[in-house]
């Protein structure tokens, strides 16, 4: 941390160009600049040569402007509205290294970068995503301070204690740590003394608390499927299943599936909702090239049809090395890439989160 993110040894978001900013905001790099030159918007950091760099919060005061003159309400505010119920989705496989993490926070990233207010929950004891926020968990939270505190059966605490501000704009984060263990632990003891609310609400009962002040809230959840995958699944309205196409991720993945209907139906049976807007696969790491990959997926979509998500998440050099450095493909410079390699992945993962938010904005009945 105090190498990659020195002076201070915390994460700060870089800065977008103009096409960048111009792509998030769902407008020309020509209008962009008459915003500037016609003083519709505030001045940005600029290079010596002349070159705009857009901060996050420049690209949300861009936003709230360009909304106040728009034609049609929700044009470059896509978030909630009244009435509009919190999407939560849910990220989840039976197999560890089928990309939920990494599927998550890109995901995550890409709703704020387009305006949306998110909370990323982790209930994942490994604390990866936790860790690509720029926390260490086991120092920053190794007793205390993760969502395992307001999920808790002895005490708990009000989510909003627990929820840190992000360095990514429009993200809080409510962190995971080893201490979410003892809730797979203290579960079997909660149900025999039925102490309320069940494992299975606890989740949901928590968010209810902030949910006026998101959009969506993104749960990356542990590589099994316990008590607190269970209770992520109950709290969501949307399901992402990561799946690698491979023989034996699917085998794995059919498992998982199974053991998931049999459980859920004993969950559903004790008063837990089960109703989702969606269910997607989310394919992942894919290689085009690759006939057995293209196989599967062949067979995948034969089997599921529509419920497998259309754009795949390519895999990618360049996602693997941003993580060398805690970082996303959104978060790394482009000049640190070859051009190839960088654009073909921000590409790809473009395709996928925006199938993710029109899926959302469908569920909002837009």
């Amino acid at each position: 941390m105090l190498k990659v993110f020195a002076p201070d040894a915390r994460k700060e978001l870089r800065r977008f160009s103009a096409g960048e900013a111009a792509e998030l905001l769902g407008i020309s790099t020509s209008f962009l600049r008459k915003l500037h030159f016609d003083d519709k918007i505030v001045e940005v950091q600029t290079s010596p040569g002349g070159r705009r760099h857009y901060s996050a919060e420049d690209l949300l005061n861009i936003r709230r402007t360009l909304e106040g003159t728009a034609k049609s309400r929700g044009a470059y505010q896509r978030g909630r509205r009244d009435g509009d119920k919190l999407q939560v989705l849910s990220f989840l496989n039976f197999k560890g290294g089928s990309g939920k993490t990494t599927s998550a926070i890109h995901a995550a990233q890409r709703l704020a970068l387009k305006g949306y207010r998110v909370l990323c929950v982790d209930i994942d004891p490994q604390a990866s995503l936790t860790t690509l926020f720029g926390y260490r968990p086991e120092y920053d939270f190794l007793n205390s301070g993760t969502i395992y505190d307001a999920i808790q059966y002895d005490d708990p605490v009000p989510l909003a204690d627990v929820i840190q501000k992000t360095y990514f704009t429009g993200i809080d984060l409510a962190p995971g740590g080893l201490m979410l263990q003892e809730f797979e632990h203290e579960t079997p003891q909660a149900l025999l003394n039925n102490t309320q609310p069940a494992f299975f609400a606890r989740l949901a009962t928590s968010l209810q608390d902030v949910e006026q002040d998101y959009d969506a809230v993104i749960f990356d959840c542990p590589p099994q499927l316990g008590y607190l995958t269970m209770s992520a699944l109950c709290a969501s309205t949307g399901v992402l299943i990561t799946v690698v196409p491979n023989m034996l991720d699917v085998a794995s993945m059919s498992q998982f599936l199974q053991m998931s209907a049999d459980l859920l139906d004993v969950v559903s049976n004790a008063g837990a909702s089960m109703e989702f807007d969606f269910l997607r696969f989310l394919i992942n790491r894919y290689e085009p090239n690759d006939g057995p990959q293209q196989q599967v997926l062949s067979f995948l979509r034969q089997l599921f049809d529509e419920e497998v998500m259309v754009a795949p998440m390519l895999k990618s050099t360049a996602i693997s090395d941003a993580g060398l450095t805690h970082q996303t493909i959104y978060e790394v410079d482009r000049s640190q890439f070859h051009r190839t390699t960088y654009d073909r992945a921000v590409d790809s993962l473009n395709l996928v989160n925006d199938e993710i938010e029109t899926m959302i904005q469908k569920a909002w009945g837009r």
